[in-house]
């Protein structure tokens, strides 16, 4: 096991700034996580470089114990690499306060969760407001645009139902219009169908792929390959590290005209 000093000089940060044209969002330049655990240090992300472009339709697969989660929470910006560098939208996290990620993870990032996250007590519309609350936007401009997704995901007729009310299929549907809410250039998904049946499965991937074809960057962490077979790219991870990184060619959709679930 190296040492720390040991790999901040293998893995040395980058000076330059961020290249390419405007089409890349994310940007991935040696990208390390470590994990101290006291005795040893754990590496969880081994030298990462990746690129995503804008409109990208892409699964994240692999083991528990992979990386795949550590990589998603960094591409969240809920947590911090060690080392290296991620660029966001042309910007570099690495160097923006917590206050400044908070507002990054409100306003470019539409986050979509395996257990949905909803609140229990709150109706379906104002769970969809909830991140526009907190953009602090107007109370009338946030019940047009709730009730807007409501209806781009099918769920409008249900807009004052509470969580309980609705099935697995419609809870992440809710999640997904919440994720929508403040327009984010990138939608997060972290084992969406988890907790859903094949039909269900199938129709909220197909959702995704509809948001894709609109110009939504998706990111969508699954160990199922059935589910990852619905995106444009195919991204395996293994004991940290990219082991393959490959074109889709023909994405998977539903033969029949997706139902609401």
């Amino acid at each position: 096991m190296r040492k720390l000093g040991d790999l901040k000089n293998l893995f040395r940060r980058p000076s330059l700034p961020p290249s390419g044209g405007t089409e890349e969002l994310i940007r991935l330049e040696n990208l390390v996580k470590i994990y101290d655990t006291g005795a040893l240090k754990v590496m969880g992300l081994k030298k990462i470089n990746l690129t995503i472009r804008r409109g990208e339709f892409v699964a994240i697969m692999g083991q528990s114990g992979s990386g795949k989660s550590t990589l998603m929470n960094i591409l969240g910006c809920l947590d911090r690499p060690t080392l290296g560098h991620y660029y966001l939208d042309g910007e570099d996290t690495a160097e923006m306060t917590p206050g400044q990620l908070s507002a990054v993870r409100n306003q470019k990032i539409g986050f979509v969760f395996q257990s949905f996250n909803l609140i229990a007590r709150t109706s379906a519309l104002k769970n969809v407001e909830l991140p526009m609350t907190y953009a602090r936007k107007p109370k009338k401009e946030r019940r047009e645009r709730a009730m807007e997704l409501l209806t781009r995901v099918g769920l409008e007729a249900r807009y004052s139902h509470m969580p309980n009310e609705l099935s697995g299929g419609q809870r992440q549907r809710v999640a997904i219009a919440r994720a929508l809410a403040n327009e984010p250039p990138l939608i997060l998904a972290d084992e969406p169908t988890g907790n859903l049946d094949t039909a269900a499965s199938e129709e909220i991937m197909e959702l995704f792929a509809s948001l894709h074809d609109e110009g939504t960057t998706v990111v969508v962490v699954t160990h199922e390959e059935d589910i990852a077979a619905f995106t444009g790219r195919i991204i395996r991870f293994r004991d940290g590290q990219i082991i393959s990184d490959e074109v889709n060619p023909h994405p998977r959709r539903l033969k029949k005209e997706a139902a609401v679930c």
